[in-house]
Order: C-alpha cells, then sequence, then structure tokens
C-alpha cells in the first residue's frame, strides 16, 4: 500500500476546514495544509485535528499548490482547497486505489453546491478534476486562478467514482464578489501570456457564454440558481475581456 499526503491550501478558511480534513483524515497518511497567513481560526482547527501546519505567503493559486507538493512528504499527492470535500464513495475508492495503486494520476467529477442547492448542470458538472497523483509525474500549471494538475506526456490516467465536493458560493452576493476579484487575476495573467481583447470581444463573448452555459449546458434545469449562474458567467466574460482591454489601455486594474 503506498502513503498518501493530502496537501490542502487555506486562507481564512474556519468555516470550511474542518469538514475538509474530516473528509481526508481516514485516507490520508499526512495532512499538510498551508496557510497564508489566515487571520481567523484556520491554524488552530489544523492543529487540533492533527494537520501539519506551514505558513507561506500567497502569490497565486499555482504557486501555493506547486510550494504543498514541495513540502509533502510522500511521492503520492492528493491536492484540495480548503472548501472541498471527500464524498463517502470517493472516499472508498480513493482508499482502494491506495491499495492497488495502478496509475500515474487519477481524476475524479466535482460537485459544487451554491447557496445550499447542488449544481448538476451549467457547465459546472461534471466538473471533472485531476487531483490524485504521482508528484513526480506532474505539478500544477494553467493560468491563475484555472490551476489544473499537468501531467507529463503519456501519463497513465484513470478516474474514480464518486465526487469532489465543492461548497463555493454561499449567495449570489458572495458569486459576484469573487467574479470581480477572479477576473482580475485571470485578465492580469492573460495579458502577460500576449491575450488581447476588443470592443467586439466585450460585446459578444458575455452573450456567448450566457447561450453556452444556460441552453446547451442546461442550466435552465437547476432552475433559479441556475439563471443566476449563468448571468454571472456572462458577467465574468464581460469584466474580464474588459479588463485586459483597460490594461492594453495602461489602466490600473489592482483592486
Amino acid at each position: 500500500m503506498i502513503k498518501l499526503s493530502v496537501a490542502i491550501i487555506a486562507f481564512n478558511e474556519e468555516n470550511n476546514i474542518e469538514r475538509c480534513i474530516n473528509s481526508v483524515k481516514d485516507i490520508a497518511d499526512e495532512i499538510l495544509v498551508v496557510d497564508s497567513y489566515s487571520t481567523d481560526k484556520t491554524e488552530a482547527i489544523c492543529l487540533r485535528m492533527g494537520a501539519k501546519v506551514i505558513k507561506n505567503p500567497f502569490k497565486g493559486h499555482i504557486e501555493q499548490k506547486n510550494f504543498a507538493l514541495k513540502e509533502t512528504s510522500s511521492e503520492y499527492v492528493l491536492s484540495l482547497d480548503a472548501d472541498e470535500a471527500l464524498d463517502e464513495l470517493l472516499q472508498k475508492n480513493i482508499k482502494a486505489a491506495k491499495e492497488d495503486w495502478q496509475a500515474d494520476g487519477y481524476q475524479f467529477n466535482r460537485l459544487t453546491n451554491y447557496g445550499g442547492h447542488w449544481v448538476k448542470h451549467c457547465g459546472w458538472y461534471p466538473d471533472r478534476k485531476l487531483r490524485l497523483f504521482h508528484k513526480n509525474k506532474g505539478c500544477w500549471g494553467g493560468t491563475n486562478p484555472h490551476d489544473i494538475v499537468e501531467m507529463e506526456k503519456d501519463s497513465n490516467i484513470k478516474k474514480l467514482g464518486g465526487n469532489l465536493l465543492h461548497y463555493s458560493y454561499k449567495s449570489v452576493t458572495d458569486h459576484i464578489s469573487q467574479t470581480n476579484y477572479f477576473t482580475t487575476i485571470a485578465a492580469t495573467a492573460l495579458f502577460k501570456n500576449g491575450k488581447r481583447s476588443s470592443i467586439f470581444k466585450i460585446a459578444t463573448r458575455p452573450f456567448l457564454q450566457f447561450v453556452r452555459d444556460y441552453f446547451l449546458f442546461l442550466g435552465f434545469l437547476d432552475g433559479r440558481n441556475g439563471f443566476y449562474i449563468c448571468y454571472i458567467n456572462a458577467l465574468s466574460a464581460f469584466l474580464k475581456y474588459v479588463k485586459i482591454k483597460e490594461l492594453q489601455d495602461g489602466k490600473d486594474i489592482s483592486l
């Protein structure tokens, strides 16, 4: 049986971190929390639950998660955010994978809770994530804040049943606030990577985003919450392209 380290990044997550740790305590040989100098009870909760805590300044989601990988003691890692947790079936299947490891990495679906409603459409589910892997075969990449695990070419990837539960937004207000924050990060990263915007993109991308998520991805089946999500997804596209355009014009978009 392999030894498994669980790496969690956190900042002011006193409302989520206990649920996250509880969901992995029976499968983890090590639980490591990389904390970005929380000012609430996050660290105290982690220590009370037997997790190891390392403090590290937050330079970006990708950077923080790769730092966590380097600090884990096992070659096999399950990487999580503090607002995530494993459901019972996924716990069972990860335990089985530990006993008979057959892949370089394992992926599974992520199911998001939006203000108490589990979102089954809107392009949010199945939101397949690769989070369980041999850390010598992969690392975190992508573009902040949309980080992904990038595996070596020809890596053997298998899928596990069960869901990674994501407790995302408590309210529409919370969703809008986070959308403004994340689009600033995304626009800055995309601009640095050569992405450019235009009035045409600003005018068309939000509409296309809404049509895709609400109609093609059946967001209407999630009722009122589905409409809210798809509308804010469109707002996200609008803000991202507006902010890229402002960067092109030499404006400061920092929060």
